[in-house]
């Protein structure tokens, strides 16, 4: 198999990139670098800049590199940016993954993995949530997700294609300090960016109906994530043409947003100031909380780290890109 890995320079697909490589799988790359890093990747690993709603860069690449396999990461993914700007989100994520399917189906590539979230379920008012859980998005990223999955899934019943679709829950961690997650939207690295400038990191909320009024998610380790993809690439192989295989990569264990902010004071060593309540984001759900045992049976996958490895090896890749945050007490400017 020879993989097209969409995406492959950002912060998932990178790792992703570094697990099928390491397992002997050979890959070409297709970013737009537009959060992508071409240091990311291994030496070796083509990269061909460009975006997925190329056709005519598609049809070069898939033709120019023997391309089997295709993983697809390349998306736009800020949920506050997704309802500020739904036509850009329904164009990238939606109208992309089409004309990237139509490049795969011409060339006669027969094996599709999908990168979607929990986003697709929404609000869920249940303990544990399975892949038969109704899926609701309360915004166009999490609508763009879910009508990807439809779309995968129609096109590969249609032209005979094995799709696999991976609903993740929230990532977190590197496997090493150089790739880990550059962005400072998501609650781990705006506890750390808060702390490197001497900022309390703020709580939204804390009268949810959860043990500690806080709200409650699924962590799981991007080096768990990029296992899950390879073990999945490998499933499509032995998955008949027009089959899916939709998985949730979740530990089904739940971390409060106040556990996690002392694990985050923990790890760094920086306890003032303490983190302040602030009131709640409209539409942020009180747990969402991954059922992982689809995932185990079908692919034999299970997380092998938990959520404080995953602070403490973010916390490296951190302070490897912003040395302020490495001074005596952690703290100082943010740049």
């Amino acid at each position: 198999m020879t993989w097209l890995v969409t995406g492959g320079a950002g912060y998932i697909g990178a790792h992703v990139v570094r697990a099928l490589t390491g397992a002997g799988e050979r890959v070409v790359v297709l970013d737009d670098l537009s959060t992508g890093l071409p240091d990311r990747l291994p030496p070796g690993v083509p990269l061909v800049r460009g975006a997925v709603s190329d056709r005519s860069l598609l049809e070069e690449t898939i033709a120019g590199h023997g391309v089997t396999g295709v993983v697809h990461l390349a998306a736009r993914k800020q949920v506050g940016e997704s309802v500020e700007r739904p036509l850009t989100y329904y164009r990238e994520n939606v109208h992309g993954l089409t004309v990237l399917l139509e490049a795969v189906v011409a060339a006669g590539v027969r094996r599709f993995l999908f990168s979607s979230s929990a986003a697709v379920y929404g609000m869920p008012d249940v303990d544990l949530v399975t892949e038969d859980t109704p899926c609701t998005p309360l915004n166009p990223y999490g609508e763009t997700k879910l009508a990807g999955e439809w779309l995968v899934r129609a096109a590969g019943r249609a032209h005979g294609l094995a799709t696999a679709c991976l609903r993740y829950f929230n990532v977190a961690g590197a496997a090493r300090p150089e790739l880990a997650d550059t962005g400072v939207s998501n609650v781990i690295p705006m506890f750390f960016g808060a702390l490197t400038r001497g900022e309390a990191p703020r709580i939204f909320g804390d009268d949810y109906p959860t043990p500690d009024g806080t709200c409650v998610r699924d962590y799981v380790h991007v080096a768990d994530l990029a296992d899950a993809h390879l073990a999945a690439a490998r499933r499509l192989a032995e998955l008949p043409p027009g089959e899916d295989l939709t998985v949730n990569v979740g530990t089904g264990r739940g971390v409060s947003v106040r556990e996690l902010a002392d694990l985050v004071a923990e790890v760094t060593g920086i306890r003032e100031p303490a983190p302040v309540v602030v009131p709640r984001r409209p539409g942020d759900p009180a747990g969402v909380v991954a059922s992982a045992e689809r995932i185990g049976r079908e692919l034999g996958w299970a997380p092998r780290y938990g959520v404080r490895q995953m602070v403490a090896s973010a916390w490296e890749g951190w302070r490897l890109r912003r040395p302020e945050a490495a001074a005596p007490g952690g703290t100082g400017s943010d740049g």
